[in-house]
């Protein structure tokens, strides 16, 4: 616990030190584009870091029911035109088999019900069951590692967060050559390169809280927000097929919920079975 304390409370120190230079950069410039989206991002996170550092503080439970929320905003972002009670029920189903630790079920219950009835496949696979996998690390049997197993969760949304970031500020600062100008306009090859640099730099020195050495750590986090960048291009390829810029508004400056998750949709699978199999 005094672990994810630290953490937390270096992230706060973060966010009102950016609060602090944001206001400046205001001051200065109020009409920077740039600069009031910088200052959006900052309110946006705001709310969502006190929400997650909550469910941190209450334990797997907690985490377990955020998550489960967070998959129904995403559904409801992916289907705008109604859902259908039945995949509330296959979401619920979902996360209980993590809270009752059942393996095969957690594992196949989605593919399988996508694979037979292919109704809302994507939906499923990319709203509920890629995301189930972050909470699912928290019932891992990892030896030597009891009762720590919430530090992978925050070292996951942790590193694709600030990848994402570190990019987008790589990018304003230093790009020049756009990576994927159709699906993603704004993302160059300058701010993908350092900020996964500087990513993989910040998870090599977290090493410590997770169950690796610090080169399998430099790896993890470079395998994750590599992940992270391509799950990003994969949501959105699917907006731009549908003519949307954001999934939705409910985070002023982030868009919708899938906006902030999309670098989780390859990248929490990607790492729970990595970490699962090296221990």
């Amino acid at each position: 616990m005094s672990e994810i304390n630290t953490i937390l409370s270096g992230l706060f120190v973060t966010l009102a030190l950016a609060t602090a230079i944001a206001w400046i950069l205001q001051r200065r410039n109020s009409v920077s584009h740039s600069i009031q989206n910088l200052n959006a991002r900052i309110r946006a996170w705001w709310i969502i870091i006190p929400i997650s550092a909550t469910a941190l503080l209450l334990g797997p439970t907690a985490i377990l029911l955020l998550f489960a929320l967070v998959s129904a905003l995403a559904l409801r972002e992916y289907l705008p035109q109604g859902l259908h009670p039945a995949l509330f029920l296959i979401l619920g189903l979902q996360y209980l088999w993590i809270y009752f630790d059942y393996n095969i079920a957690f594992h196949l219950w989605i593919p399988v019900w996508a694979l037979l009835t292919r109704k809302h496949a994507w939906a499923l696979l990319l709203c509920v069951y890629s995301i189930s996998y972050i909470p699912a690390l928290l019932y891992l049997k990892i030896p030597g590692y009891t009762g720590r197993n919430a530090l992978l969760v925050v070292f996951l949304v942790l590193l694709t967060q600030a990848s994402d970031v570190l990019q987008y500020i790589w990018g304003r600062l230093l790009g020049r050559h756009l990576i994927a100008p159709i699906l993603s306009p704004s993302k160059t090859v300058e701010g993908l390169i350092g900020g996964i640099a500087c990513a993989t730099a910040l998870g090599a020195s977290l090493w410590s809280i997770t169950p690796f050495t610090p080169l399998q750590t430099a790896g993890m986090a470079f395998l994750i927000t590599s992940a992270g960048f391509l799950g990003g291009l994969l949501l959105s390829a699917i907006k731009r097929k549908r003519g949307i810029k954001d999934w939705g508004n409910i985070l002023q400056g982030h868009g919708g919920i899938l906006d902030r998750i999309d670098s989780l949709i390859l990248s929490a699978p990607l790492f729970f079975y990595i970490t699962q199999t090296l221990n």
